[in-house]
C-alpha cells in the first residue's frame, strides 16, 4: 500500500506545530559567516538573534545547498518509517540548485520513490505547496492527485516583494553595482517578483509606503479576474508591525469569503538575500481552505 510523505527544507518556513500536525519531514538549511556554519531552526532561539548577527557580522552572510548526504539520510529515515513515496518540495530551481540535486539523488535511491517538486518560488510560496501536499497525503490521495493539485496551486501563485536595503541584492548579483549605489542614495525600494522561477525586478518606489500602494493596485486587479477565493500570505523579515498593518488592510478591504489572509516570517535563509525589513505579498487560489 502506498504511503506518501512530504519533505521540505527550512526555507519554506513551516512552523514546528505545522511540521508535527501535518507529519512533514524537514531538513535545516545552512547559513555561513566566514568559517562559521549556522542552520535555520537550530542556531537561533528567535529570529531577532539572526538579524543581530546579520547586522554585526564582520563578514557577509552567505547560503549554501544542503549536502547530498543529508538528503540521502533523510530518505532512509522516511523509508524506515514505512513510507513508499516522498514529495520533496524545494525552493525555486531558478535561485537554487536544490531541485536539481534532489532530482539527481532520486535516481540513486531504491528504498523509496522520490518525487522532486520545483515550487518555482520561495518562503511561504513553497511552504503553501508543502502544506497542500501534506494535507492531501494525510487524506489518502494518490501521487498523481497530489501532483495535479500542486501544479494548479503553483500556476495560480503570484508574489510581489520589496527590500528595504538594496545592498543585499547587489551582493548576491541581483542588481548592478551602479543601480545599487543610486538606489542607496535615493532610498529606492526595488519591487520584485518571480518569473519562470527566477527573481526579476518589475519596478522601484521611493518609499515602502509607495511600494505597498503598488502591490495593492496589482492585487486589486487580480481580485477582479479571480474565479476562486484567494489565499494571501503576508511575510516579513523582522518587520512585523508593518506586515500586520498590510494584513489588516487587506482583511478590511475584502470579505473573508473572497480573501483569506495569513501571516508568516521570511526566515534567515531567505533573509540573507533580501536583508532585514523586506516584505513579501503572495497570493494564490485558496486550495488550502479546510
Amino acid at each position: 500500500m502506498t504511503k506518501i510523505a512530504v519533505l521540505v527544507d527550512s526555507s519554506s518556513n513551516l512552523t514546528a506545530t505545522e511540521v508535527a500536525e501535518l507529519e512533514v519531514f524537514m531538513v535545516n538549511a545552512p547559513i555561513m559567516a566566514g568559517e562559521s556554519v549556522y542552520h535555520e531552526n537550530e542556531s537561533w532561539a528567535e529570529l531577532g538573534a539572526f538579524y543581530d548577527l546579520q547586522r554585526t557580522s564582520t563578514v557577509p552572510l552567505t547560503t549554501s545547498q544542503i549536502e547530498p548526504g543529508i538528503w540521502l539520510e533523510k530518505f532512509d529515515e522516511i523509508a524506515a518509517a514505512g513510507y513508499t513515496d516522498v514529495f520533496v518540495v524545494t525552493i525555486s530551481s531558478g535561485v537554487s540548485g536544490t531541485f536539481d540535486t534532489v532530482q539527481s539523488l532520486a535516481q540513486t535511491v531504491d528504498t523509496i520513490h522520490v518525487h522532486a517538486w520545483d515550487s518555482k518560488i520561495a518562503a511561504a510560496g513553497a511552504g503553501n505547496q508543502a502544506r497542500l501536499a501534506a494535507k492531501m497525503a494525510l487524506a489518502g490521495h494518490t501521487v498523481a492527485e497530489i501532483s495535479a493539485a500542486l501544479t494548479e496551486l503553483r500556476a495560480s501563485t503570484q508574489v510581489l516583494f520589496v527590500v528595504d536595503d538594496i545592498k543585499h541584492l547587489q551582493r548576491t548579483g541581483r542588481i548592478s553595482g551602479g543601480t545599487a549605489l543610486i538606489g542607496s542614495l535615493l532610498n529606492i525600494k526595488p519591487l520584485l517578483t518571480f518569473e519562470d522561477g527566477k527573481i526579476i525586478a518589475i519596478g522601484q518606489e521611493r518609499m515602502m509606503k509607495r511600494a505597498w500602494m503598488h502591490i495593492k493596485r496589482d492585487f486589486d486587479q487580480a481580485i477582479k479576474t479571480a474565479t476562486t477565493p484567494l489565499l494571501v500570505s503576508v511575510i516579513d523579515a523582522n518587520n512585523g508591525a508593518l506586515a500586520d498593518q498590510w494584513a489588516a488592510e487587506i482583511e478590511a478591504t475584502y470579505p473573508h469569503e473572497q480573501v483569506r489572509v495569513v501571516r508568516g516570517p521570511i526566515g534567515p535563509y531567505i533573509s540573507v538575500h533580501t536583508g532585514e525589513k523586506a516584505m513579501g505579498f503572495i497570493w494564490s487560489a485558496d486550495l488550502l481552505a479546510d
